[in-house]
């Protein structure tokens, strides 16, 4: 007669299948066929994974989750970039979507922190977030710190120091704003990018004021004056042998073509070769512009050390010299008059007023006789 195996009897012979042992070794020891013990396992098996009553919840969340990815693919095929795009480029695919489509969803979909979004957008700081303001804070601290240790210092030093004098500031931003102005610690990996910055704006001149003759160093500058609630700005060439004026504009923007058209005025009337045109680091004497225009005329460019304005102290005293002789002492009543003032001023200044550093000779006669002498040699 045929054996009858209970349930139990059939659970422990599948549980010693499932702990390793072969059937071959389960048969042989309990007597029953290798058929019967692979008929057990796979009814175990069947019953394992016997579909389960449909619970309508789950359903119902499964949908959601496809509709939402569905969305998600959605928003992907319309935005214009990726995920792993720049993070500016991502906010503006969210601002526009956002008429059509949830932000969280969005953020989401193009792998954005829903705080970081929120606080781009509810406070107001397109190009002004907190990490932006910080920047702006930091940068002088961090530029004088740079300068101060003979740009030895990388971001990590530098962020210890700020670190020990109270700014919460991380590594990563200190080397964003060291990175994005060019200072770049002495080490092996950034020497070649540290010597093309400082081979582009280099202090040539290096506060040597006095040269051999005329058209050899040229030192400009711009000032601003404030008339009728209303800023000028005037922008000045002197000729560092006589320091005489060799040409001046003024203009209602600090801009390169005010430094340009200046320097075009100066050079037209001279025609100086091996010039050597100093200023300070403004951005309307380091534009690519202007930068590449003086090399098409073959001059070189040297630079003030930045946060030093002695490095041209020749012309801020001549700034001085206008304010306090003529800007300051005359009743304007027209932006015309302002310009004549100026005007006025740099033919008295050329013409008529002594200078000490030229022995109390005017700088058309220290010209003058510069040229005199060399014609009589």
């Amino acid at each position: 007669m045929k054996k009858v195996y209970s349930t139990t009897e059939k659970q422990a012979v599948v549980n010693r299948y499932i702990y390793g042992e072969t059937v071959t070794s389960i048969s042989n020891s309990t007597g029953i066929s290798r058929g019967t013990v692979y008929s057990w396992i796979k009814r175990a098996q069947e019953e394992k994974y016997r579909c389960r009553d449909i619970n309508l919840r789950d359903v119902h969340f499964l949908r959601q989750a496809f509709e939402r990815q569905k969305k998600i693919i959605e928003i992907l095929r319309l935005s214009p970039c990726s995920p792993s795009a720049p993070l500016a480029d991502r906010y503006t695919v969210i601002t526009n979507l956002s008429n059509q489509y949830n932000e969280s969803l969005l953020c989401e979909a193009l792998s954005v922190a829903k705080g970081s979004y929120y606080n781009y957008k509810l406070r107001g700081k397109q190009g002004h977030t907190v990490y932006d303001v910080k920047k702006e804070k930091m940068t002088p601290i961090i530029e004088q710190i740079y300068h101060e240790n003979q740009q030895i210092f990388g971001p990590g030093k530098i962020q210890a120091i700020l670190k020990d004098r109270g700014y919460a500031i991380s590594e990563k931003t200190v080397a964003d704003i060291m990175h994005q102005n060019g200072w770049f610690s002495i080490r092996p990996s950034s020497k070649k990018l540290y010597l093309q910055a400082e081979e582009q704006k280099r202090n040539i001149l290096n506060q040597q004021f006095q040269v051999s003759q005329p058209n050899e160093v040229w030192v400009s500058d711009v000032t601003y004056f404030r008339y009728n609630n209303k800023t000028y700005y005037i922008c000045v060439i002197l000729d560092l042998y006589s320091r005489k004026v060799v040409a001046h504009r003024i203009s209602e923007k600090n801009s390169t073509q005010l430094s340009k058209g200046t320097f075009k005025k100066a050079f037209d009337c001279r025609q100086p070769t091996n010039l050597l045109f100093h200023s300070d680091r403004g951005a309307n004497f380091t534009s690519k512009t202007f930068m590449n225009y003086l090399k098409t005329l073959n001059v070189k460019q040297s630079f003030s050390n930045p946060g030093v304005p002695y490095d041209n102290s020749v012309m801020e005293s001549f700034f001085k010299s206008l304010k306090s002789e003529k800007l300051y002492r005359v009743e304007l009543h027209s932006p015309r008059e302002l310009r004549n003032a100026v005007d006025d001023y740099i033919c008295f200044y050329n013409g008529k007023r002594p200078h000490y550093i030229l022995s109390n000779r005017t700088p058309d006669a220290y010209e003058a006789a510069f040229f005199s002498n060399k014609k009589d040699s």
